[in-house]
C-alpha cells in the first residue's frame, strides 16, 4: 500500500484543481518561481503537465495524457529517496509496473525522473489510481504529505495562501476561481490590488482558462 488517500480525486477533477490553484498563484505572486503552482495546458502537442513545489526540495509532477494521467512525486526527507539509499537507485517497484505510455512521459529532464518517491497512475478509461507493488520496509514515501498540497476546498487552499503569501483573501472569490467561473479584473484585484491585470489576464489566458 501506497501512504496516498484512497479516495484521490477523479483525473478531470484534479485537472481543474491544479488550473485553479495555478490561476490563483499568478493572481497572488507576480514571480513565477516563488508560485507553488503551475499549470500548462500544452506542454507537450497532445499532453498538459502541471507541478506543486514546495520550495523545500519536495515536487510533484503531473502528466496530462490520452493515454491517462500520471504523478510523480519526490519526498527529500523520504528514506525511500535514491539519496538516502546507499546504491543510489530508485526504490524497487516504483516504477517497474508502470506503464510505458505513460512513464515515457516522464523521460524530460526537467521532470527529474529519477528524483521520485512515489508513482500513481490511472490509464485511460480505467476507474482507479494504480500503483506498482512495494515493499515500504515501514517508511513514508511522502505521498500523503505531497498530494495533501492539492486542495480540494477553497478555504485549505486560502488557509495554506494567507500565510505563504502574508496577505488577506476572501474566500468567496477563490471559491469562483476554484469552480472555474472566468476570472474577472474585479476578481483579480479583489484577490490582490497591487498586481497589474493586464499582465494576470494574459497569464490566465495562457493556462487556457
Amino acid at each position: 500500500m501506497m501512504n496516498w488517500p484512497t479516495t484521490f480525486m477523479e483525473p478531470e477533477s484534479l485537472r481543474q484543481r491544479l488550473a485553479a490553484m495555478s490561476i490563483l498563484d499568478v493572481i497572488l505572486c507576480s514571480e513565477d518561481w516563488l508560485r507553488r503552482y503551475q499549470y500548462n495546458p500544452r506542454w507537450d502537442e497532445d499532453a498538459a503537465l502541471a507541478s506543486v513545489r514546495n520550495g523545500a526540495g519536495d515536487e510533484i509532477y503531473i502528466v496530462f495524457t490520452p493515454e491517462g494521467v500520471i504523478v510523480k512525486g519526490f519526498d527529500h526527507e523520504s528514506g525511500m529517496s535514491p539519496y538516502a539509499r546507499e546504491d543510489g537507485e530508485i526504490w524497487p517497484g516504483i516504477y517497474e509496473q508502470t506503464p510505458s505510455s505513460l512513464l515515457d512521459r516522464l523521460n524530460d529532464e526537467a521532470l527529474g525522473k529519477e528524483d521520485v518517491t512515489f508513482c500513481l497512475w490511472r490509464e485511460s478509461g480505467d476507474q482507479v489510481w494504480r500503483c506498482g507493488e512495494i515493499d515500504f520496509k515501514g517508511l513514508d514515501d511522502g505521498s500523503r504529505f505531497l498530494l495533501g498540497m492539492i486542495y480540494e476546498a477553497p478555504q485549505d487552499y486560502v488557509d495554506w495562501a494567507e500565510d505563504y503569501y502574508d496577505m488577506k483573501l476572501p474566500v468567496d472569490i477563490v471559491a469562483q476561481v476554484y469552480k472555474g467561473e472566468p476570472v474577472s479584473e474585479e476578481m483579480i484585484l479583489a484577490l490582490n490590488p497591487e498586481r497589474d491585470v493586464r499582465i494576470v489576464l494574459k497569464e490566465i489566458y495562457e493556462i487556457g482558462k
